[in-house]
């Protein structure tokens, strides 16, 4: 009896132990399938990483109400409304966006749950969760298989899985866990001859030795961009400049550049840099990039340049008033979820009062791919509905003689995949349509959001690089829309000094306002975008994907701009 007693009560703790155990150990979770893609055509498998190997991850939690932003966010910046320019702050914007506690816990425990506690937060609002594992982690914790991918024909290897899982209940809380499914090859413009097509450029005077070489002068002349530089403060309109892949910008290239070309500023005039994700910008000979020269010395007709590093963007209270960027993406190297995560990022900084704009791309309907190409390849961010695309032109002598500004050929331009026409061009891409037909159908998509929204010339751009003390700086010609986007952003700037003299908001994110304003533009209605074993888009009267709404008359942008 003793003995059974004995066993009784080693029968009766082991259970207790046993209860207690299953209790500690959390029930598996419910998982469902994030996201999935097919391996993209511009890589191909290149082997399994060891189970060791260790891994960054982020997890990008779901917004408070992104919805409630959006709606703010459409108000601030379409002229007529009640709200239009009044842009939010940070704190402001926060309250749209900051996960929420509930959020925040959920996730937390999940990835707790799976012995990962070491995290670190990011973003403006301490949106984004990281951690680092190993693969096996990874693996198990995702339900996904991380493969070493190679890029064909390209010296980078990515890790990325195919498909990834999370738990059921955490889909409301979770946008997106990166990187994953991300095939992502950022590109800079390149160099391309250009489709030489014509349309007059009615009252515009402009020296002939601008279709071999276009300068400050010559954009001033082609767009009637004011000589007097903008005098506003630094944080009331900061034009900023986003640099990557070690493109660097040398000051003593912008000192000879100004000496050169705008003798009217002192060549002392530089530029502030803020380094982000550590950025950098050594200032030493021979290394100078040809797209951080361009964009950095093309922004000071504005006299208030600012080269930034921008890997990441920053939602403070001093925004810059204007962002442009040179460098795309194809849209489908990118998932839809990150994509939209990153189409969000633009759509605060809208409302909060900043333009941004981005270079169109420089492989017509062929986006960055070759001319295999089988359906047109739209380029990201131009296809957000939250930036603004700028597109290139080219000056060439018609048949008369006369200088013409015309499409060149290299412009990225088309529909996207992924982001359904915005209202502010419904009318124009419907116009665009009617007139178009059948031409290419199931080769794009013809309820995407259509790009470029502007354009300005962007072929034999001089620019100085790599000058030498005492030495005469020899210019270089360069071509692409990376020539545009600066240009462009230049004249937005600009009429934000003029707003701001007028104690009038900046104009923030921009489309609703120039949809709204047509007329104010120059139309570009030759020419074409050629790629995918086609001649592409035509230019034609009104918008286009080819040139957008066309070129800017800066009086009457401004004027529409003082009114709206």
């Amino acid at each position: 009896m003793v003995y059974l007693a004995a066993l009784g009560f080693v029968l009766t703790a082991l259970s207790t132990l046993s209860t207690t155990l299953a209790a500690s150990i959390p029930a598996p979770r419910a998982m469902v399938v994030h996201e999935e893609r097919e391996l993209p055509t511009h890589f191909s498998l290149a082997g399994t990483p060891s189970p060791d190997t260790h891994i960054n991850l982020k997890i990008a939690l779901t917004a408070t109400n992104m919805s409630g932003l959006e709606k703010v966010a459409w108000d601030v910046s379409t002229p007529g409304n009640s709200l239009y320019g009044q842009h939010l702050n940070y704190d402001q914007t926060r309250a749209y966006v900051v996960p929420s506690p509930e959020t925040i816990s959920a996730v937390t425990t999940w990835l707790n749950e799976n012995g990962i506690t070491n995290l670190t937060t990011s973003g403006a609002f301490n949106e984004w969760l990281g951690f680092t594992v190993p693969i096996s982690t990874a693996n198990s914790l995702l339900q996904a298989n991380f493969q070493k991918f190679s890029e064909v024909g390209g010296p980078r290897e990515l890790t990325r899985t195919l498909s990834y899982s999370i738990p059921v209940d955490l889909e409301q809380h979770i946008d997106l866990v990166y990187p994953t499914t991300d095939f992502v090859r950022l590109s800079k413009g390149a160099k391309f001859q250009v489709h030489k097509t014509s349309d007059k450029l009615a009252t515009r005077t402009v020296p002939t030795s601008c279709q071999s070489e276009i300068t400050p002068q010559c954009l001033q002349d082609l767009y009637g961009i004011p000589k007097t530089p903008a005098t506003h403060s630094w944080n009331d309109n900061t034009l900023a400049v986003s640099g990557f892949l070690e493109q660097y910008a040398e000051k003593a290239d912008l000192e000879q550049f100004l000496a050169k070309y705008r003798p009217d500023i002192p060549p002392s005039t530089t530029f502030q840099q803020e380094f982000v994700d550590g950025g950098m910008n050594p200032q030493a000979p021979l290394m100078a990039g040809d797209e951080a020269s361009l964009d950095i010395q093309y922004t000071t007709v504005t006299l208030m340049a600012s080269w930034t590093w921008r890997t990441s963007f920053s939602i403070n209270d001093t925004t810059p008033g204007v962002l442009t960027t040179s460098y795309s993406f194809n849209e489908g190297d990118l998932t839809p979820a990150l994509a939209n995560n990153l189409c969000n990022v633009y759509m605060m900084l809208g409302a909060c009062g900043t333009s941004i704009l981005y270079a169109s791309g420089d492989g017509g309907v062929s986006g960055g791919q070759s001319e295999s190409c089988t359906t047109f390849v739209p380029t990201f961010p131009s296809t957000c509905p939250w930036v603004t695309s700028v597109g290139s032109t080219n000056l060439t002598m018609d048949g008369a003689g006369d200088l013409v500004e015309a499409a060149a050929t290299f412009t990225s331009g088309g529909f996207s995949n992924y982001f359904s026409t915005p209202s502010y061009q419904n009318d124009a891409v419907e116009r665009y349509l009617t007139d178009l037909g059948n031409t290419y159908s199931g080769l794009y998509n013809s309820s995407g959001r259509g790009y470029p929204d502007v354009s300005t010339n962007g072929v034999n751009f001089q620019i100085i690089m790599d000058s030498l003390p005492l030495v005469p700086p020899i210019p270089l010609s360069v071509d692409g829309t990376s020539c545009s986007s600066p240009a462009f952003a230049s004249i937005i700037a600009l009429i934000n000094d003029c707003l701001i003299a007028a104690g009038k908001p900046r104009l923030g994110f921009l489309n609703p306002f120039l949809y709204s304003c047509t007329e104010v533009f120059n139309d570009i209605t030759t020419g074409s975008n050629p790629g995918c074993g086609t001649n592409g888009f035509s230019a034609m009267k009104g918008w286009d994907p080819v040139t957008g709404l066309g070129t800017p008359n800066f009086t009457r942008l401004l004027d529409a701009a003082l009114s709206a």
